[in-house]
């Protein structure tokens, strides 16, 4: 009898070791149900062309819950228009935290915007996730655990220009228009931190404009007197299609390297006019879904089989659009991969130790992989040339890192 009564009391205590282990673990904004999220995008104000990205985002979550949810679970995604204001940001993003309670943010856009709230949500331990931006300080883990963005960043993009312009036009004048915020500034320091010591021959000028510049026309015509022979435009999309379009009716022939986040062929180039974006060269990590080498590759076709139907109104061919596509699609990865654990907690610790994650959008061989010491996503990157209509990818991969 005392043995038996030994074997009940083992059985009991695996049997309540297992129900502890199997427990669903909860944070704020997540339920058995229901897995709440926030973002906010400037769906209005001087950089709504980006408006796309969260559109196409509340897109795809609706076709996760229509396809099951994750994990039985349906995305409640608040999406709020900021303005591109970082005032209005921070705004949104309480409410979202403190009102809505959201269990964390993912793929707000811009720079300025990101940066009024990634010191409240690092206080608030709030996940900030794969925002759409490529500031160099979302890559700050060791200050900023919060906080990781997806894309390569822009000082990244900032030294393979450097790189590619010493390999090709060692004696270059280079001369930079820049957004002045964090955005542009990052793009300088890139720049100059690959140039090295040969930035101060080669930069004969940098000059910024303010987002609420009405254009930049004095800009360029202060660059192109300055006896520059490249530019590297570092503007946001209506900015970098007036630049474009001064210089050209400027009668200046510069190298033209332009920010990868302004190459959209519908919302810069067309504007700008395809025949002056010409001969523009920028780097490329993503597929191009109107180039017909995609026309049969799973990723594309599954892409636009979702645009078509959930996105009907989107540009299917802009490349924003894919990206936004493929930051949810991470986010969605790492929801799922938390299980009955949904805690901002495990949420990050998924988030920060991504290893060769493969999702739709990126080139061959890209792959996504995060390390608790090191947010950066991808590092290698492909230049590319507008040729008129497209985008033509050429050269061996540059790796970006310092």
């Amino acid at each position: 009898m005392k043995h038996l009564l030994t074997l009940l009391a083992a059985s009991a205590s695996l049997a309540l070791a297992g129900t502890a282990l199997a427990q669903k673990k909860y944070d704020t904004g997540a339920s058995d149900t229901e897995i709440r999220i926030g973002q906010t995008m400037p769906y209005s104000g001087p950089a709504s062309a980006y408006g796309s990205l969260g559109r196409t985002q509340v897109a795809y979550f609706k076709m996760v819950n229509d396809n099951g949810g994750v994990n039985g679970r349906k995305i409640n995604i608040i999406s709020l228009d900021d303005g591109y204001s970082p005032a209005k940001t921070l705004e949104a993003t309480r409410r979202l935290v403190e009102q809505e309670e959201v269990l964390l943010i993912t793929g707000s856009v811009g720079t300025p915007t990101n940066s009024a709230i990634h010191g409240y949500l690092n206080q608030k331990k709030v996940p900030h996730l794969f925002i759409n931006t490529g500031a160099g300080k979302w890559n700050d883990p060791k200050n900023f655990p919060w906080t990781m963005g997806w894309a390569p960043t822009y000082p990244l993009e900032g030294r393979v220009f450097a790189e590619h312009i010493l390999r090709t036009k060692p004696n270059a004048k280079i001369g930079i228009l820049f957004q002045n915020d964090d955005f542009g500034k990052d793009y300088v320091r890139g720049v100059r931190e690959r140039l090295g010591d040969k930035a101060k021959s080669m930069i004969v000028a940098e000059i910024s404009y303010e987002v609420t510049d009405a254009t930049v026309d004095t800009q360029v015509l202060s660059l192109k007197a300055s006896g520059a022979d490249v530019l590297i435009n570092a503007a946001s999309p209506k900015f970098a299609a007036q630049a474009i379009r001064r210089v050209a009716e400027s009668g200046w022939k510069p190298v033209q390297y332009i920010t990868t986040v302004s190459t959209t062929i519908g919302t810069v180039l067309q504007p700008a006019g395809l025949d002056r974006a010409t001969g523009l060269i920028t780097t490329q990590y993503m597929k191009d879904p109107t180039d017909k080498q995609w026309d049969n590759d799973p990723a594309i076709v599954n892409y636009k089989a979702f645009m078509r139907k959930y996105y009907p109104n989107g540009d299917i061919g802009d490349p924003l659009n894919l990206q936004a596509y493929a930051a949810a699609q991470t986010m969605v990865h790492v929801l799922r991969q938390a299980g009955d654990n949904l805690t901002r907690e495990n949420l990050l610790k998924i988030a920060a130790n991504l290893k060769d994650l493969k999702v739709d959008g990126p080139l061959p061989g890209l792959l996504i992989s995060t390390q608790p010491n090191d947010y950066g996503p991808l590092s290698t990157v492909v230049m590319s040339r507008f040729d008129g209509q497209k985008w033509v990818n050429f050269g061996e991969p540059i790796s970006g890192n310092r």
